[in-house]
């Protein structure tokens, strides 16, 4: 309603208050030197009937010179293209009726115009280009008040121009949005589609035609290679798949295959076992896996030859090769078999931590007691000896009798010197503190010892042992010593002919581990882990060895990188033991005397941790070696300002440098590249960095 107030009341003032004309016409022409371009569309109003809203922004003069005089439209027109060439814009605002405004505001006004001059806005939607890159390719052909953008939902363009512009760009839309490239699948007889597509892809991979980018896939559930893109090239291309694959078939039945990554010992019977042979049959090359599959091998045959030509597959040793002798068609199938299992394997970083904390802890404290009554007194014998108490003093007490017995011209009596030897060793197994009297007298002899015992023994076991291995490969680490154990012995007739048989067995830190990564980045670990040390002798008579043994054998499944413990044994034993004389014991006071106490307490804990890590590329292998020759190198003094000795050792016998942490690789500019790798820390490392 404003906008027709406003036309009415513009319309009015012009026919109200007439201005000069802008130009001149007559039978001749149209002349108008430097007119003001308001006065011009004035007069123009005026002379076609059609009403102009000129927005406050319009200025500018215009010059127009035309021999031949013009009709209402041809007039508008006119009007229509020097609007254009002052940067202005004509929008239809009704029937009639124009909205004169700056091109820079055009875009933002509703409604549509007459003619190619007229700014519209239009939606082009697209079915194969991608809008966005569409909008950035249309940008630069879009006038100096037009708009392309890209629609936030759906595959089109909005745009916002001149009418005839928009029409040219719709037509180079139309030539930009159509998909021209060729597709073509061709099956092979008589070669492996991967290797050709392989070949082919570094002969053609990089051309570019009307039809886009070449596109070359193999497909090997049905042996086939599917060709995309402009009609020309994928007809060559074609064609030389075609030709490859009619020569393979005129090179012969035989072809040898260089493994990359794989064994040909472990491939051989696998594929053996494919085609029906049997497996070690081969001459010259048997082979322990071979020999080892299946006896039954035609049983499990999967590949069907060609009747009356059997296939043989043997192996290469010297190379790691495999010889295979088929007709084409099996001997593709081989192929893209040992193509798929020859692959680069991971590895796996096996790290184990055992820890063992051990307390022993022991108390004693007790008396003993001797009364004996000579010959021919009245004084009976008492003594009191307790378990667990030393030294006894019934071997003392021997031993002084012995002593007293022995004068200096007798001879030597086996009964007392047995007793002194008793005396002897048992004082010289004493532990803790030993304090007592003895005396005797013309009647009786006697004697008071007092023991006392305190020890408190700590200790903590850590082992730590690694290993790196392939994926699905048993390895296996020990670092400890054989130890002979006997296992028979034979004295024979008289001990005429005596012998013993022995056999030496492993005492260290033992780990075997065999793990296999699976696809969601976990690992299973099939290990057994043993940490065994020589306790000792079993007694003093008996001098064959106690071994102490801790092992973990188990099957786990941990995330890549992840400690996990495999188990422990926390172990608590205490034990008091109370000796002494009936009724005596319990006297108070005096009691003690007659009463011996013991106190121990063994605690023991125990727990075996295991952390894996994959080992995917170089760089991990760097890292993880760099880790490791760092924290080797810490250990070691520094001989004044000369490099470690492991660094002078690497350098003069192994000529080369000591491994450093990789260089973390760049970060992208959007955010999405990868993550830094690990800052190294070693002098080595920082001096590489610099």
């Amino acid at each position: 309603m404003k906008h027709r107030l406003l036309a009415a009341a513009l319309v009015l003032t012009l026919a109200t208050q007439p201005a000069p004309f802008a130009f001149a016409q007559s039978g001749a022409g149209v002349t108008a030197q430097d007119a003001d371009i308001r006065a011009f569309i004035q007069d123009v109003a005026r002379a076609t009937g059609t009403t102009f809203i000129i927005d406050p922004a319009v200025q500018g003069s215009v010059s127009i010179t035309r021999d031949v005089a013009m009709d209402e439209a041809e007039l508008l027109g006119v009007l229509l293209a020097v609007l254009r060439a002052n940067d202005l814009v004509a929008v239809s605002a009704g029937p009639g009726a124009y909205r004169v405004v700056p091109d820079t505001a055009a875009a933002k006004l509703p409604g549509g115009g007459a003619g190619g001059s007229a700014f519209t806005t239009q939606v082009l939607p697209l079915s194969t280009v991608d809008a966005r890159i569409a909008a950035e390719t249309l940008k630069p052909l879009i006038g100096r008040g037009g708009v392309v953008v890209p629609t936030p939902q759906g595959n089109a363009l909005l745009i916002a121009d001149y009418a005839d512009n928009i029409r040219r760009i719709r037509g180079l839309v139309a030539q930009i949005d159509s998909d021209t490239a060729g597709i073509d699948t061709v099956t092979l007889r008589n070669s492996s589609a991967r290797e050709v597509a392989a070949t082919v892809n570094q002969l053609f991979g990089g051309a570019e035609g009307r039809g886009g980018q070449l596109a070359i896939q193999p497909v090997d559930g049905s042996n086939s290679i599917v060709v995309r893109g402009a009609p020309q090239s994928v007809q060559r291309v074609v064609q030389t798949i075609l030709e490859l694959d009619r020569r393979a078939e005129r090179t012969g039945g035989v072809r040898v295959v260089r493994l990359q990554h794989a064994s040909a010992e472990q491939l051989l019977p696998v594929l053996q076992q494919l085609v029906g042979q049997t497996p070690g049959g081969e001459d010259g090359a048997g082979t322990a896996a071979a020999s080892a599959a299946a006896p039954d091998a035609t049983s499990a045959q999967l590949i069907t030859a060609v009747p009356g030509k059997r296939p043989t597959i043997v192996r290469y040793p010297g190379s790691n090769s495999l010889i295979i002798n088929a007709d084409p068609e099996t001997q593709r199938l081989l192929v893209d078999v040992i193509t798929q299992l020859d692959t680069r394997r991971e590895q796996v970083l096996v790290e184990a931590i055992v820890v063992e904390i051990s307390d022993n802890a022991a108390r004693r404290l007790g008396a003993q007691l001797l009364i004996a009554g000579k010959e021919g007194s009245n004084i009976p014998f008492l003594a009191t000896q307790h378990p667990g108490a030393s030294p006894g003093i019934m071997p003392l007490a021997a031993g002084w009798y012995a002593g007293q017995q022995r004068g200096d011209d007798d001879d030597d009596n086996g009964v007392l010197d047995l007793a002194r030897q008793a005396a002897v060793q048992s004082l010289l197994g004493i532990n803790g503190a030993l304090g007592g009297i003895a005396g005797s007298n013309d009647n009786a002899t006697f004697g008071l010892i007092i023991d006392a015992v305190n020890s408190d023994t700590a200790s903590n076991l850590l082992s730590t042992p690694s290993i790196l291995t392939l994926d699905n490969e048993e390895a296996r680490i020990l670092v400890g010593q054989e130890v002979p154990t006997t296992t028979g012995e034979v004295l024979g007739d008289s001990n005429s002919n005596p012998f013993r048989t022995i056999q030496r067995q492993d005492v260290g830190i033992q780990l075997e581990v065999t793990p296999q990564i699976n696809a969601g980045g976990g690992i299973t670990l099939t290990l057994r882990q043993e940490v065994s040390s020589i306790a000792g002798p079993v007694s003093d008579d008996f001098s064959e060895l106690v071994l102490n043994k801790r092992e973990v054998e188990t099957r786990v499944l941990v995330d890549d990188g992840e400690i996990v413990a495999l188990g422990g044994l926390l172990d608590q034993s205490d034990r008091n033991t109370v000796s002494k004389v009936p009724l005596l014991g319990d006297i108070p006071i005096v009691g003690h005397l007659f009463r011996h106490r013991s106190r121990s307490r063994d605690k023991t804990n125990l727990m075996v941790f295991i952390r894996p890590t994959i080992v995917r590329s170089t760089a991990d292998a760097q890292a993880m070696s760099a880790g490791r020759y760092d924290y080797m190198r810490s250990q070691l003094p520094v001989m004044g300002e000369r490099e470690t000795a492991l660094d002078e050792l690497v350098r003069e016998y192994l000529r080369t440098t000591p491994p450093v942490m990789p260089v973390p690789a760049p970060a992208q500019p959007s955010g999405g590249g990868a993550a830094p790798g690990p800052a190294s820390s070693s002098p080595t490392a920082d001096a590489a960095a610099q």
